[in-house]
C-alpha cells in the first residue's frame, strides 16, 4: 500500500457520487486513507478535493472555505428534486421574464439568505437521510438555515417559452444551488428547476488544477503522483500564517503552551491582530519555514496551543 500525503483535486465526472470518487481513487493509488471535502450529487461535475494520508486531518478546514459554481436553471418547470432527475410537479406553457428582471433578482440575493434544504438531500433527521424519506413518499418539515452568497452574476440568458439562465455563484458551505435556482424562480413568480451544475472552485482550488481518473492512473504508473498533490498548508489558504521564535520552537512539537509573544506574522500581509479579530485558529511555521501544524489562541491566557501537529 502507498502512503501519499496531500490534497488531490479531482475533476469529478457525471454519474459518480463523492463516495464513488473516493473508492475509485483508493483503487488507483493503492491506499485507504482518503477523504473528500464536500459532497456533490451524481449529476454534478467539477472540483472535488480529496485529502490523502495525514492530510485527511484538514478536511474540516477545507470544507469551511467558500465554493464556486456555474449553474443553469430553466424557468417554467418545477420538479420534486429541484433538478432534472426528478418528476415534474409543475409546468406552465410560457414564461414572460426579461434578462433585466433576472439580473435584479440575482442582485437581491447577494448576502446572507435563508434556505430550506430540499427533501432530496443527505441531511439526517432522526438518524435517516432526507432523500431516503423522500423516496418513501414522505415529506417532513425542515428548518431553514442561513447561508451566504458572496457573488452572484448572470453568465447567459436564453429567451424562449422556458427561458434558461446560466449564472456563477460564490457561496458559503452548505448552500444548495438547486434550492437557489428554485428561489430565483420564486422571486420571479414562476416555477424553476436546475438543469446543470458544475463546481468550478472549492477550498481555493480551481477547475484547471484538477486531474481526471485517467491522469491519476497515468501519474501513479509513472511514479509522479506527488507532482499533483497540494501540500496541506497550501490548501488551507484561508488561515493566517505565523512563525514561532527559535527559542520555543521545540515546545510547539511537545504540545506545550507558549506565549502569543513568541510568534510573528509569517509574511508582511498578515498582522498579529488577525488571530484575535478574525480567527483564533492559524497555521504555524518553524523558523526555517517548515510547516508545524494548526494552532489556536486561548485569549484569556494569551497563549497558543496545538490543535493538529504535522511534523513527524
Amino acid at each position: 500500500m502507498n502512503e501519499f500525503d496531500g490534497v488531490l483535486a479531482v475533476h469529478k465526472p457525471a454519474g459518480f457520487t463523492s463516495h464513488d470518487v473516493v473508492a475509485k481513487v483508493r483503487r488507483l493509488v493503492s491506499m485507504k486513507r482518503i477523504g473528500h471535502t464536500g459532497t456533490l450529487d451524481p449529476a454534478v461535475t467539477g472540483v472535488l478535493p480529496l485529502c490523502l494520508g495525514r492530510s485527511t486531518r484538514i478536511v474540516e478546514y477545507l470544507q469551511e472555505m467558500p465554493k464556486e459554481y456555474v449553474a443553469t436553471l430553466r424557468l417554467g418547470i418545477a420538479t420534486d428534486t429541484e433538478d432534472m432527475t426528478g418528476t415534474i410537479t409543475e409546468q406552465i406553457e410560457s414564461v414572460d421574464v426579461s434578462e433585466e428582471q433576472v439580473r435584479h433578482v440575482l442582485g437581491q440575493m447577494i448576502g446572507t439568505i435563508s434556505q430550506v434544504p430540499p427533501m432530496y438531500s443527505a441531511i439526517k433527521v432522526d438518524g435517516k437521510r432526507l432523500y431516503e424519506l423522500a423516496r418513501e413518499g414522505k415529506t417532513i418539515e425542515r428548518k431553514a438555515r442561513e447561508v451566504t452568497i458572496y457573488e452572484l452574476e448572470i453568465i447567459d440568458f436564453k429567451a424562449g417559452a422556458h427561458p434558461e439562465v446560466s449564472f456563477r455563484a460564490l457561496c458559503s458551505k452548505g448552500t444548495y444551488i438547486r434550492t437557489l435556482c428554485v428561489d430565483i424562480g420564486r422571486a420571479l413568480n414562476v416555477p424553476s428547476v436546475m438543469v446543470e451544475l458544475i463546481r468550478t472552485q472549492s477550498a481555493g482550488i480551481s477547475l484547471d488544477q484538477c486531474v481526471t481518473f485517467e491522469q491519476i492512473a497515468e501519474a501513479v504508473e509513472q511514479g509522479v503522483l506527488e507532482q499533483h498533490l497540494i501540500q496541506p498548508d497550501q490548501a488551507m489558504s484561508n488561515l493566517p500564517s505565523y512563525t514561532v521564535d527559535a527559542s520555543v520552537y521545540k515546545h510547539t512539537l511537545q504540545g506545550k503552551r507558549i506565549s502569543i509573544d513568541a510568534i510573528q506574522p509569517h509574511d508582511e500581509s498578515q498582522r498579529l491582530a488577525d488571530i484575535t479579530t478574525e480567527s483564533p485558529v492559524f497555521k504555524l511555521y518553524a523558523p526555517d519555514g517548515i510547516f508545524i501544524g494548526i494552532f489556536r489562541l486561548e485569549q484569556s491566557k494569551q497563549e497558543i496551543v496545538p490543535v493538529k501537529v504535522f511534523l513527524p
